[in-house]
C-alpha cells in the first residue's frame, strides 16, 4: 500500500498531514510526501508555522502509476496553492481517471474542485467550501466522514481535524480495498 500525500510547499495543517500519516504507516503502508518543488515542506498549526517534513517526490510528470491511493490534507493555503498548480492538478486528476482511492479532508476539496473531479460526487469538507463544491457540480454535506463510490474511484472526505479518527478509518479500509 503505497500512497501519495500531496502538499504545497507551506501551508499544509500539520496533523492532517501527520495524523493520517501514522495511520497508513500503523496499517503496513508506505506514505510517500510529494509537493510541487523540492526540499521540505512547511507545515503549520492553523496560522502558526510548525514543523518542516522532506519532500520525497515532486508533482512535475508524476503520475498515479505506482501509488495506491491518495491522501489530500488541508489547511488553507495548502489546497489553495496547489490548484493553482498544473502538475500537481493533474497528478490529483489522474487517481480518478485511474479510478484509484482519494482522501481529502478540510479545504482539500478545493483542489478536487480545480481538477473537476467533483461533478456527479457527494463529499464533505469546511464548510467555506460548501458553495465551491455546488457550483462544481458536486453534493455537498455536513458529515464526519463521507465515502462517496458513485464515480470512477473510491472518494473519502472529511470536514476538520476533529474527524481525523473517522477519516483515517475510512481512508484505511478504501486504501486496502477492504
Amino acid at each position: 500500500m503505497r500512497i501519495a500525500f500531496l502538499v504545497a510547499p507551506e501551508g499544509v495543517e500539520q496533523i492532517e498531514l501527520t495524523d493520517p500519516w501514522q495511520a497508513v504507516r500503523d496499517a503496513g503502508g508506505e506514505p510517500v510526501l510529494v509537493s510541487t518543488k523540492p526540499g521540505e515542506v512547511q507545515a503549520f498549526h492553523h496560522l502558526d508555522k510548525a514543523d518542516t517534513f522532506p519532500v520525497q517526490e515532486t508533482a512535475e510528470g508524476l503520475t498515479a502509476a505506482g501509488f495506491d491511493g491518495l491522501v489530500l490534507p488541508g489547511g488553507v493555503a495548502n489546497p489553495d496553492q496547489l490548484r493553482t498548480d498544473a502538475d500537481a492538478v493533474a497528478f490529483v486528476r489522474d487517481f480518478f481517471t485511474r479510478g484509484l482511492p482519494v482522501a481529502a479532508i478540510c479545504h482539500a476539496p478545493w483542489t478536487l474542485v480545480e481538477a473537476d473531479v467533483v461533478r456527479g460526487r457527494t463529499l464533505t469538507s469546511w464548510p467555506s467550501l460548501a458553495t465551491d463544491i455546488r457550483n462544481a457540480g458536486g453534493t455537498w454535506v455536513d458529515e464526519q466522514v463521507k465515502v462517496c463510490t458513485g464515480g470512477p474511484n473510491v472518494l473519502v472526505t472529511s470536514r476538520k481535524p476533529d474527524d481525523l479518527k473517522a477519516f483515517d478509518e475510512a481512508l484505511i479500509e478504501q486504501m486496502r480495498g477492504d
